[in-house]
């Protein structure tokens, strides 16, 4: 509290006006390069173990990291001053050790194509790269168009709907041209595969904020008993039961159980986030649970996947489902707790090791240590979003922040999950962390959302104007004398 000093002008005391803010742009920056150093060291020990010699690919890394992350800081710093200094350092550490991770399992496998003569596949990390700069580059866009969260409100609809065409969208496609590994979630034109349901995950978000903040009241308010639960009205609760059915539903055709379970656990937290009821919470595990046992009855892909995850070893070959979790435990295993080191092991011999188990590529060559502490930095940006929610003055934007940042929470739970056996394996990729391109721009349009929202979480309000000097009552006003002119005899005035 300020010390009270005189006011010249109003002739009254005041306080001292608060100081500004700090935007914290300075500790972001230095957290920043804290992580290109990290990444850095990382690059050179994945050379130092693979060619015992260094090369230019990690100069050529390093600088394209700094860069786009550089842009990225600059953008914050102009048009989100006040977000959180944390989460965009968390960002580009788990982007960059997922960099680093896929550049390594690219060495290796350029080495067993030199070895057994047969082709080099593709590497990933010039494509990471390039979709790195790409997603950044939306993120900036995102950054300078929404100038304001809560203008979203005005197309929560329109959101709703386009998320739902972009989910429906693979379904209708020919297999050929959506189909990947059995899923139909994909679109694939040429060289290029987009998966849509990552954007679709945002808009949907978007419009589940904008009905539940419109709607919350009503929410409370009991319609009819069932069962000894008070719902409110049907065409109160409809819509949003109407879109929620939509999405399970088109997943579950497309064979897409990991973003179904997605899309359950956040509509369910924000609907118990909105309503603070608690009854939403068991009513929503009741129908997952009888929604599981009905899917388990009706789809083979769900059996099997219950199969491989009761004993991957019963279907331990390459044409089993069983073969992927087995060699991902055996990479976790053979890590042990301080793992191999990067460049060490051999998380080749994983399918799908840079994108669906690039975990247990992790927990190979870190061990549990290194996977703990990326784990731990999933959680300090969730719990950073989720704060940045929490401070934000709207109920738009507690609904949203706290969507998007249990989003990554959850997707995070759901994919180390099913690597670790935990759970029956769903198939989604790390965020950030994972090669592919979806994820990436899907993520970043995200952190930008994120930030907006911590920004406007943070910024000072505007400052109120002065006060008025209370006027005295008419009654103890001072009377004021006037003198009437003399009129002369022509009318004027004598003075």
């Amino acid at each position: 509290m300020g010390q009270p000093v005189a006011d010249p002008t109003a002739g009254q005391y005041t306080t001292n006006p608060p100081r500004d803010i700090p935007t914290r742009r300075g500790t972001e920056l230095l957290l920043l390069g804290f992580a290109a150093l990290i990444v850095t060291i990382a690059f050179v020990l994945v050379e130092a173990n693979q060619d015992q010699d260094l090369t230019i690919a990690v100069l050529w890394y390093g600088l394209a990291y700094l860069a786009v992350f550089g842009i990225a800081h600059a953008a914050v710093r102009r048009w989100a001053p006040y977000a959180d200094p944390l989460i965009l350092p968390c960002v580009a550490l788990l982007n960059g050790i997922g960099l680093v991770m896929i550049y390594r399992i690219d060495l290796a496998l350029a080495e067993k194509a030199t070895q057994t003569n047969t082709n080099v596949a593709s590497a990933g990390a010039p494509k990471q790269v390039l979709w790195t700069a790409i997603s950044l580059a939306l993120f900036l866009a995102v950054l300078v168009i929404v100038k304001d969260h809560r203008t979203l409100t005005r197309y929560g609809y329109t959101a709703g709907l386009a998320g739902i065409i972009l989910l429906a969208l693979p379904a209708m496609l020919p297999a050929a041209l959506s189909e990947v590994n059995g899923a139909k979630v994909w679109i694939r034109l040429g060289p290029l595969s987009i998966q849509p349901g990552e954007f679709a995950k945002i808009l949907l978000m978007i419009f589940f904020a904008a009905f539940l903040v419109s709607k919350r009241d009503l929410f409370m308010v009991a319609g009819k008993k069932v069962m000894g639960i008070e719902l409110p009205r049907s065409r109160d609760l409809g819509p949003i039961l109407i879109a929620a059915a939509a999405c399970i539903g088109i997943l579950v055709l497309e064979t897409d159980l990991g973003t179904s379970l997605l899309f359950f656990g956040i509509i369910l937290m924000m609907l118990y986030v909105a309503t603070e009821r608690a009854i939403w919470v068991g009513v929503g595990l009741s129908l997952f649970v009888v929604g599981a046992v009905v899917a388990d009855r009706l789809f083979t892909h769900v059996q099997q996947r219950v199969a491989n995850w009761i004993d991957p070893l019963a279907t331990y070959d390459k044409q089993g489902g069983g073969y992927q979790i087995a060699q991902g435990l055996f990479g976790l295993g053979t890590g042990g707790v301080a793992g191999t080191g990067l460049g060490a092991g051999r998380p080749d011999i994983v399918p799908f090791a840079s994108s669906d188990f690039i975990t247990a590529a992790i927990g190979e060559e870190l061990g549990f240590i290194g996977l703990a502490a990326v784990l731990m930095v999933y959680l300090i940006l969730a719990m950073r979003g989720m704060r940045s929610a929490l401070a934000v003055r709207d109920t738009f934007g507690k609904l949203l922040g706290g969507g998007l940042s249990f989003a990554l929470i959850m997707q995070v739970f759901v994919v180390v999950g099913g690597v670790t056996k935990l759970i029956p394996e769903t198939g989604i990729t790390a965020p950030f962390l994972s090669q592919g391109g979806s994820s990436l721009l899907a993520n970043y349009i995200l952190v930008a959302l994120l930030l907006r929202i911590s920004d406007a979480a943070r910024r000072p309000q505007s400052r109120p104007k002065p006060p008025t000097p209370p006027q005295a009552p008419l009654a103890e006003a001072h009377t004021v004398m006037v003198q009437r002119p003399v009129m002369g005899p022509g009318g004027g005035s004598t003075q």
